[in-house]
């Protein structure tokens, strides 16, 4: 009976993770147009916009960071290295969510800004995550708001290791903030072809009331 017991509550519990997990939207189907992306997920747009009046950094630099880092997966982590091929073992990091986080600054952030209910696995506060870090990394190492790329280089190595110059050595780091920086500018030109649509979309939104 006890042993029933156990397996009905087991079943429910994956269940209920399974219904949690339903919850995050699936990946834009086209990450290479931002209008798409925000069309698919109008919420996201937002996020991105509510982050950009807060902290600065523009809106297709935040996308452009997560696009590189999770390719909008909202609960993707680096995989297990394998033993024998087949047997898993440790993540190569604590990395986590549509910013790829990592467990000591998330948590800085968390205690920071973000609350202790802010979770990686939420646009809202990846979005605003980014910006955090970014107004950061403009602070510490004096790296403009418009310039994903070295944006991307501190983000990816940190404010002292960017400033050491840690990415010199890094080739794929440079090749993904290369990256970064084109796929931003794609971004801003396409928002700027459509953002009205997400500026003014709710009922109340009309003249000095849409931001």
């Amino acid at each position: 009976m006890c042993r029933l017991l156990r397996a009905g509550l087991a079943a429910g519990a994956l269940a209920l993770l399974g219904g949690c997990a339903a919850l995050a939207p699936s990946p834009p189907a086209d990450q290479s147009n931002l209008c798409e992306i925000f069309r698919e997920q109008p919420r996201w747009y937002d996020h991105a916009k509510a982050s950009e009046e807060r902290w600065g950094t523009p809106i297709a630099t935040q996308m452009a960071i997560i696009q590189q880092e999770s390719s909008f997966q909202s609960h993707v982590r680096p995989p297990r290295k394998r033993y024998l091929g087949f047997i898993p073992g440790p993540r190569p990091s604590s990395a986590r969510g549509y910013a790829q986080a990592l467990d000591p600054v998330w948590g800085e952030y968390r205690e920071e800004e973000g609350g202790a209910l802010a979770r990686r696995s939420h646009m809202k506060h990846a979005t605003d995550f980014i910006g955090w870090y970014n107004a950061r990394s403009r602070r510490q190492a004096g790296i403009s708001l418009n310039n994903p790329e070295h944006l991307y280089l501190a983000y990816h190595e940190g404010a002292g290791g960017y400033q050491r110059g840690s990415y010199r050595g890094k080739p794929a780091v440079q090749r993904a903030a290369r990256q970064v920086a084109a796929r931003a500018s794609r971004y801003q030109a396409q928002l700027a072809s459509c953002e009205e649509e997400f500026r003014c979309r709710r009922f109340y939104q009309f003249g000095p009331f849409c931001r």
